[in-house]
């Protein structure tokens, strides 16, 4: 057909300087849809390749899933042994029994710690190797009830003791507030003190100097007599020693106040002081976390529940399935 098509092709270029413009027209179109029709039919040599080359393909990936699906071994999960179930399940509630939280407030950790517990305990009542009793499920309960309640227990005293921690920082702050206020009045009292007794002090003074003055007078018959001189004497004496009550008085009072104000200053520190101190006893159980014991009692308790439940069991996995 390419041969023929080829030679068509020659005769007509060969003839076509003889032709007219309608039949060059006309004979060019024949040409082209010849050559056309060579081109849509030479072409499928090369779609049949194709096809065969992906015919191919299939052909040996199929063999080859073939071959790998013969060679593929199905293998049933394997069961756990009661040994292995033990042995992972003892060694969790150890950890959680003997886990230590980092720092206060320690109650913040209970409720994870608990998810912790239950999530083991889950775990271990869900493999296929455990078949769970009623005598499991009774001293389960039991113990979370007791678990919760504790924990509930200890979650309420924590927070007690964070008032107390406030409740001592107030007290801390009274204790500061008191020194002051004493230091202050203490202050306030010295120049107050200090005045009145100066000017009661030179009221004395200047009556003893009268006094002198008094004595040292000379009488006349005619003038000063000797009688107005005692008068005056007696009244200068008496003045003085009313001078001298009243200093003597006023630094009584003065001690007195003073007294008084270091005795009240002292009484309500002791008071704060003591108080202080019981709250500081309570406070340093914040940094104690209370529940270690009861925790690692309780991993202790459900691991011995465990151990009964196996006990209670068959020895294999197989006997395990073989009663199911």
């Amino acid at each position: 057909q390419l041969a023929t098509c080829i030679q068509i092709e020659r005769k007509l270029e060969n003839d076509w300087y003889g032709m007219s413009a309608d039949d060059c027209s006309l004979n060019s179109s024949n040409t082209k849809m010849l050559v056309m029709g060579y081109h849509s039919r030479g072409n499928p040599r090369r779609g049949g390749s194709r096809r065969f080359q992906k015919s191919q393909h299939e052909k040996t990936k199929t063999k080859t899933h073939k071959h790998h699906a013969k060679g593929k071994i199905f293998r049933e999960p394997q069961i756990a042994t009661a040994e292995e179930i033990q042995e992972k399940t003892l060694s969790r509630l150890k950890k959680l029994g003997e886990q230590k939280f980092a720092v206060s407030p320690f109650r913040e950790y209970f409720d994870d710690w608990l998810i912790n517990l239950k999530e083991v305990l889950s775990e271990f009542e869900s493999n296929p190797g455990v078949k769970v009793d009623e005598g499991f499920v009774n001293e389960r309960e039991r113990l979370i009830a007791k678990v919760e309640q504790e924990l509930g227990e200890l979650k309420r005293d924590e927070a007690a003791l964070d008032v107390a921690a406030k409740e001592l920082a107030e007290h801390n702050h009274l204790l500061v507030q008191l020194d002051a206020e004493y230091a202050a009045q203490t202050r306030e009292m010295g120049p107050r003190r200090n005045a009145e007794i100066q000017s009661l002090t030179l009221n004395v003074q200047n009556l003893e100097a009268e006094l002198e003055r008094v004595r040292a007078m000379k009488t006349s018959f005619f003038g000063f007599t000797k009688k107005a001189k005692a008068r005056k004497e007696i009244e200068a004496l008496e003045n003085l020693d009313s001078a001298k009550t009243t200093l003597e008085s006023a630094l009584q009072n003065f001690k007195m106040e003073q007294e008084r104000l270091h005795d009240d200053y002292e009484k309500k520190k002791q008071a704060e002081l003591e108080e202080v101190q019981r709250l500081e006893k309570e406070v340093e159980k914040l940094d104690n976390d209370a529940s270690i014991t009861f925790r690692r009692n309780v991993a202790e308790a459900f691991a011995d529940a465990v151990k009964a439940l196996l006990e209670r069991q068959p020895t294999s996995a197989t006997d395990v399935a073989a009663n199911d």
